[in-house]
């Protein structure tokens, strides 16, 4: 990307970001207004690049001062930043005299995204203060539409209702495949469809059961809307038990809630909810009652504290067979505190950190075995340290429990935590993850993330740390950021080797840290954990978790946006903003099945069933494409081994359609050398039929010899000049055969027929008569064996003794030699008898 060299430097309110989007068009990442610094004085200290600092009101971009290139790490959405502050430090001096170097003048922004960046300014300027002013008023805005999904607009990527969204993949667990949502069904109320066993219910359409809960919900068949009216008091924020995925097989089901309101003394009770819950568990095939877990992700200490605010647990004496079982995973603020140490540890140990040294160069110090470095903070000596592997590994085998219960057991399994939308959303989701192949794919991800983590109200403006609807939700000008154990200070300005000295800070911006936590962050890292176990089994890979997580954590969709369904709807996010699925999806689209999201070795015939790992392969390790990229980004090339199996896929691909084209030009020679053959098998077709025909004239020409011949004549053939002359010798008659061809203007060539005429002449001693008589009397067929002729019988002697012949009928008769008919005008005059002839 190339430094927009041609605009004006100008800094302008977010306010007015509608007005400049509209002269200068929506829908870029980056709309036109921004705030510039000029020259060159700023410094990337991480890799020690000098170059030009800008703050859109999407992001901040760092550009080279040698490429006027975008260096990735130094650009950052300003939705990411979770906070950032402006140290002074001075350069220590190993003399004994005063330094007089004023000091350095640092900006340390702080990313969700795991990086941790610092840039240095030129002293006595104005252009960090500048910059800083810019981040406080673009970072965290303290309105909703102030943000920059808002002035960006939907532009080509607008978002389609997550509403119908919702119904579709409730019709596709109920088994109601016919059926498909619109709009018009949802506001007609026609969309409460069930099956033999659960029903979708509109009770909550308005949300005034529950605000944090979706408009539709799937309950059972025999429990009414009055009776789920009545069980939801009973729980927290009213977030009763409700159906999250069911077996169309066996009936089983997973669901979620949150906790009871069991009081101190952990004696509260509902009819209502005991009902609600029993009726999760529908009757097994050979009529026996399906046991029911109820899953409570909190450790039992911390269930047992939550009863002194009116929380608490359920006892299984309450629940008919039923087990409660506790899986002790951390609160969000442990899982916040874990989070900060990591990135802490992955900065100290990476190969260049925000101090701009290397780890392997800390005053000679290693690394290896978890060594103690002698700048590094005490907090983070090792991986270990943060706890992160640890709370991956908990939250990984609890849904693997649970996914194992459903597919084993045929058991149903009740999930809950306190309010049932953080350690309940991670719990649920990654059990339908390892139970349901669906949702290990494009499309099947999507439906998993809108109804157990949208639809089902995590409160993502709190946990992401932006803006709420009410505006109150976050403290926008927090001035410091203290963690709930005070134990492990998030600043990451170390004392590095005596290079640096560092000062307060003095002053910082942060969201509310009460609210804010990693919890979606985590349960993608747990999905690339199984990714990493089941290679086969995931459509996506681990690049598409990357920029999944990556367009989620910069608020350039509205897909994330506020903390339920209701607030969305709402402020109408869905229509103003525009929608990251259809983002991805264009993106794979642009680039066909070769795109980086896709995962090359995804074969769903391998894994077409639950996957249930055992414990000992939940060992989870660094996530190298999301924890590494920015701290040792050549380590986190993991996905060059997908990225090399792509190109000999491609490869492969490329091979399979020169190969199809190679079939299709041999298949098409083959057809035309079978065409050939065909026509040369017609040739020798004609060619034989042609030498019969040559064959029949021939043996016809020797039985018109013969006939000839049998009259006692010689015959000699000679001919020249298209005429053919037949000399009859030793008789006194002279039979004359002429062929003539002759040309005829009406007549086709091809069908000119050969006209022969027989002449018979008189010799000096003989007339005409005497003549015919002979020929009569040689060729008459009632001729006796004496040579008399029998002229009463014959049929062609006139009554005084002479012949009809050649007029009479049997001389008209056709030639009938050999079979075939000779069609000689000569010879039609001559009365010859097929019995005059012999066969050769």
């Amino acid at each position: 990307m190339d430094m927009p060299m041609n605009r004006a430097t100008r800094t302008t309110s977010l306010r007015d970001a509608s007005d400049s989007s509209k002269l200068e068009g929506t829908g870029s990442w980056d709309a036109i207004e921004w705030t510039k610094i000029e020259g060159n004085g700023v410094v990337l200290v991480n890799t020690d690049d000098a170059g030009t600092l800008m703050v859109t009101n999407f992001r901040l971009i760092f550009l080279s001062e040698g490429t006027r290139k975008v260096i990735a790490l130094g650009t950052i959405p300003l939705a990411t930043i979770e906070k950032f502050i402006k140290p002074a430090v001075k350069v220590q001096s190993n003399t004994r005299h005063v330094d007089k170097t004023p000091a350095q003048r640092l900006l340390q922004v702080i990313g969700k995204d795991m990086r941790i960046l610092v840039f240095s300014f030129r002293p006595r300027t104005k252009q960090r203060h500048v910059v800083y002013d810019a981040l406080l008023r673009c970072t965290k805005p303290t309105r909703l539409w102030d943000l920059y999904a808002f002035a960006s607009g939907p532009s080509r990527f607008k978002n389609t209702t997550p509403l119908v969204r919702l119904l579709d993949e409730y019709f596709r667990l109920l088994c109601l495949g016919s059926y498909r949502a619109s709009i018009n069904i949802i506001e007609n109320g026609s969309f409460t469809l069930s099956n033999d066993l659960w029903r979708i219910s509109s009770v909550n359409s308005d949300y005034t059961m529950c605000q944090s809960y979706p408009f539709a919900l799937v309950v059972p068949k025999i429990i009414s809307d009055d009776e789920v009216l009545q069980a939801s008091s009973f729980r927290a924020r009213c977030r009763l038990p409700v159906v999250s995925w069911c077996n169309p097989l066996t009936g089983a089901v997973v669901a979620r809630s949150s906790q009871p309101l069991v009081g101190l003394m952990m004696n509260m009770r509902s009819n209502m909810d005991e009902k609600l819950v029993g009726a999760l568990c529908s009757k097994l095939d050979n009529g026996s009652r399906r046991k029911l877990y109820i899953v409570d992700a909190r450790p039992r200490k911390n269930a047992l504290a939550n009863g002194a605010m009116g929380g608490g647990s359920e006892s299984s004496s309450n629940y008919f067979q039923s087990e409660i079982v506790f899986l002790g995973i951390d609160n969000i603020h442990a899982m916040r505190e874990s989070f900060v140490r990591l990135r802490e540890y992955m900065d100290t140990h990476g190969r260049t950190s925000s101090d701009g040294m290397s780890s392997f160069l800390r005053q000679g110090g290693s690394t290896w075995g978890g060594g103690n470095l002698s700048s590094m903070s005490a907090s983070v000596s090792t991986l270990g340290d943060s706890g992160w592997l640890l709370h991956v590994q908990n939250v990984l085998a609890g849904a693997a429990w649970i996914a194992a219960r459903v597919a084993m057991e045929n058991a149903s399994v009740l999930v809950h935590c306190s309010d049932g939308w953080d350690r309940t959303s991670q719990l649920v989701s990654l059990a339908n993850l390892l139970l349901d192949p669906y949702y290990r794919t494009f499309t099947g991800f999507q439906a998993l993330v809108d109804k157990d983590w949208l639809a089902f109200g995590h409160p993502f403006s709190d946990r992401v740390g932006m803006p709420s609807v009410s505006g109150t939700g976050n403290v926008p000008f927090e001035l410091s950021r203290q963690s709930s154990t005070s134990n492990f200070p998030p600043s990451p300005m170390r004392q590095s080797s005596g290079t640096f000295v560092s000062q307060p800070p003095a002053s910082s911006h942060s969201h509310n840290s009460n609210n804010y936590s990693p919890i979606f962050l985590q349960w993608v890292d747990c999905v690339s954990q199984l990714l990493r176990i089941y290679p086969f089994a995931f459509e996506f890979s681990a690049a598409f978790l990357v920029d999944f997580v990556d367009c989620m954590l910069s608020c350039r969709f509205g897909n994330f946006l506020c903390n339920s369904e209701k607030e969305r709807q709402q402020f109408n996010v869905f229509e103003a903003c525009g929608c990251l699925w259809v983002y991805l999806a264009d993106l794979r689209t642009s680039s066909g099945g070769s795109h980086v999201h896709y995962n090359p070795f995804y074969d769903p015939l391998k894994h077409s069933g639950p996957l249930l790992p055992p414990a000992a392969a939940l060992a989870p390790t660094l996530w190298p494409q999301f924890h590494l990229r920015w701290a040792c980004p050549e380590e986190a090339q993991a996905g060059e081994i997908e990225a090399q199996c792509r190109k000999i896929v491609m490869k492969y691909a490329e091979m399979q359609k020169a190969k199809e084209m190679a079939e299709r030009k041999a298949k098409e020679v083959t057809n035309s050398m079978e065409s050939l053959n065909a026509e040369l098998r017609r040739e020798k077709q004609l060619n034989s039929s042609a030498m019969n025909m040559a064959k029949s004239m021939s043996k016809e020409n020797m039985a018109i010899k013969r006939a000839i011949q049998s009259m006692g004549c010689k015959v000699h053939v000679s001919g020249s000049s298209g005429e053919c002359i037949v000399d009859i010798e030793s008789n006194p008659d002279i039979l004359c055969c002429s062929s003539r061809k002759e040309s005829n203007s009406n007549v086709r060539d091809d069908k000119k027929d050969m006209s022969v005429s027989v002449v018979i002449t008189a010799g000096d001693d003989d007339d005409g008569n005497n003549a015919i008589g002979r020929v009569c009397e040689t060729l008459c067929p009632f001729r006796f064996g004496d040579g008399r002729v029998c002229e009463t019988l014959c049929p062609f002697r006139f009554g005084d003794g002479g012949c009809r012949w050649p007029n009479g009928g049997c001389a008209q008769l056709g030639s009938q030699y050999v079979g075939l008919k000779a069609n000689f005008d000569a010879f039609d005059k001559l009365s010859i008898d097929d019995s005059y002839f012999k066969s050769e």
